[in-house]
């Protein structure tokens, strides 16, 4: 068969290539592969890779911006058109061990007719759904199908998050209902995590409205219609979060409200049991002068007279106070 690069993509150390069948599957490439004209080619790096470093630096298949974008530290989703060609980046869901969702994972996508050369450090579950489909037969056909079929994955992944942290939110709110506090830091967690994955889907969906509307000769205009689907589910969480934000605005000034009656009724407890005893204080101060001439002071039972009239003094000021509805 020709070739279409020869032997350019050796010595890449690629986490995974293949050539797609055009038919939903794929043919795996290894080092000594060469890929043809007739289907387009996938390329998976990681970026950080020292060998897959120096592959990208020094292929002539790529301009100089794909490749700073392919291995910068991109923040934002974006997309930059390059000739022939399309440079994607993407934020997906951190479904790593010993990692937090919302410390999300960069995924850059360089794609053409012919090739498609992707990086991420990171491992990106919601590929594996891509590659699993392609290995059954049922996968991309071509690359702009391709995108489609990642854009769909990470959009899944990023609403079932979404999913997630809204259960999280009515357990709070049912416990606040139930007059229970959540845990220090609780609200603050969920609240960073919305708020985070609002700032870098918004941007995404940006991204997946534009390979919807611009003219790609690499995508039909069914692929196209696919597209904008995915950017209207994705819209849909984007809106799930808008809300979720503002319930947990009011969640906060619910624990704080809560937090405040409660720091009410102690000094209020407490100030009703210093006017319970302000008499008997009274009493005992006065009678602890060490002055000559206090009754009862050389009687016997002197003392225990005393301390049953300060008991019934008590009590029947509490009486008054309950009588008069501050207790």
């Amino acid at each position: 068969m020709e070739t279409i690069y020869g032997s350019v993509f050796k010595g890449s150390n690629a986490i995974y290539s293949c050539q797609l069948n055009g038919k939903g599957g794929m043919v795996t490439f290894g080092e000594n592969s060469l890929a043809t004209t007739e289907q387009p080619f996938w390329q998976h790096l990681d970026y950080k890779n020292q060998d897959s470093h120096q592959w990208l630096m020094n292929t002539t298949l790529l301009t100089l911006p794909v490749k700073e974008g392919l291995m910068n530290e991109s923040i934002r989703p974006k997309m930059l058109r390059t000739g022939e060609g399309t440079l994607i980046t993407l934020r997906s869901v951190n479904r790593n061990d010993n990692a937090r969702p919302d410390h999300l994972v960069s995924f850059r996508i360089y794609v053409n007719d012919r090739i498609i050369i992707s990086s991420r450090h990171r491992k990106i579950h919601s590929i594996d759904q891509v590659l699993d489909d392609l290995h059954n037969g049922v996968g991309a056909k071509s690359t702009g199908h391709w995108l489609v079929e990642i854009a769909g994955a990470m959009t899944d992944e990023v609403n079932d998050f979404i999913e997630e942290l809204h259960d999280n939110l009515i357990e709070l709110e049912d416990n606040i209902l139930e007059q229970k506090v959540p845990g220090r830091g609780e609200l603050v967690l969920l609240r960073k995590q919305l708020i985070v994955l609002r700032r870098y889907m918004a941007p995404q969906r940006d991204v997946f409205i534009r390979l919807a509307s611009e003219r790609l000769p690499w995508m039909s205009d069914e692929e196209r219609r696919l597209m904008q689907e995915i950017a209207d589910r994705l819209g849909r969480g984007l809106d799930d979060l808008d809300s979720c934000i503002a319930r947990t605005a009011v969640l906060a000034d619910e624990i704080a409200s809560m937090m405040a009656d409660a720091m009410n009724r102690r000094s209020y407890i407490m100030s009703l049991l210093a006017m319970i005893f302000l008499p008997t204080t009274f009493l005992t101060g006065l009678f602890g002068v060490n002055l000559g001439g206090i009754p009862g002071n050389t009687y016997q039972f002197g003392f225990g007279l005393f301390s049953l009239f300060l008991s019934v003094l008590i009590v029947i000021f509490a009486w008054w106070l309950r009588r008069s509805k501050w207790l």
